[in-house]
């Protein structure tokens, strides 16, 4: 399984538009970071979880030409955005799969109602086959995929392991019972926002102390704010297991 992070910054990206913060001024690659998102890859399938504003170009950028169906994790907008840039894999290979809480799917049917319409719809609007995912097991052609349910502030969000990969963002909460399907994964990637506790996302403090009761092998850290710092800086600090994600990195699991 490939996995390949198409963006790891937090809903405004890095650099931030007209900012003068210096990780913004940062002329490291590693420092610059699009919305959230991840290509998921086995074999000739592939798969995105979330499909944020910077959709066309992460899909651009990594080369996918072929995408097998999204997975969402919520209906906050750095995560859903880009779901009209769907219409080239619409063009080239039909109708797309797309797996979400059926909450989620409600709110994309209001924001994207020319998709999901079935009258008269517009020439050139790509077309979506809906699947509700709730907290039990389902299927992504040959292999299961778990559903991690947690808490964004108050609101439910879902995060997914596949086999030994376990994908989590936008989490403030997650119970015991959640953090027991994902223990000892070989990699868990999850957000760390930045240093000052946030009402809705794990700080880095509350993102290691998550990473010690899964306890991967491997932990990566996404959802990043300009506000944790620079990139380099603050991989020389975290545990020897535990690294920054940036956009482009490539892992093989």
């Amino acid at each position: 399984m490939k996995i390949t992070f198409l963006g790891t910054g937090t809903s405004q990206g890095i650099p931030i538009i007209g900012s003068k913060h210096p990780v913004c001024l940062s002329k490291n690659k590693k420092d610059k970071r699009l919305r959230v998102s991840v290509l998921v890859e086995w074999e000739n399938y592939s798969y995105v979880i979330d499909c944020g504003p910077d959709f066309r170009y992460q899909m651009l950028r990594s080369g996918c030409t072929k995408l097998d169906g999204i997975v969402f994790t919520h209906e906050h907008s750095d995560h859903v955005l880009g779901l009209d840039d769907i219409r080239p894999f619409y063009f080239m290979h039909g109708d797309l799969p797309i797996y979400a809480h059926s909450r989620v799917l409600n709110e994309l049917k209001k924001r994207f109602n020319y998709i999901f319409e079935t009258k008269n719809k517009y020439p050139g609007a790509p077309t979506v086959i809906e699947h509700e995912i709730k907290n039990e097991p389902f299927k992504l052609k040959n292999i299961e995929v778990m559903p991690i349910n947690g808490l964004h502030g108050k609101l439910q969000v879902f995060g997914y392991k596949f086999q030994n990969f376990a994908y989590l963002t936008d989490m403030k909460t997650v119970a015991d019972e959640e953090i027991e399907k994902i223990k000892n994964v070989d990699v868990l990637v999850v957000n760390a926002l930045r240093e000052k506790p946030h009402h809705s996302h794990f700080n880095l403090e509350e993102a290691l102390v998550f990473i010690k009761k899964v306890s991967p092998k491997k932990a990566y850290l996404t959802h990043i704010s300009h506000l944790l710092g620079f990139h380099d800086e603050v991989e020389k600090t975290l545990p020897e297991n535990v690294f920054l994600a940036y956009d482009g990195l490539e892992l093989f699991i």
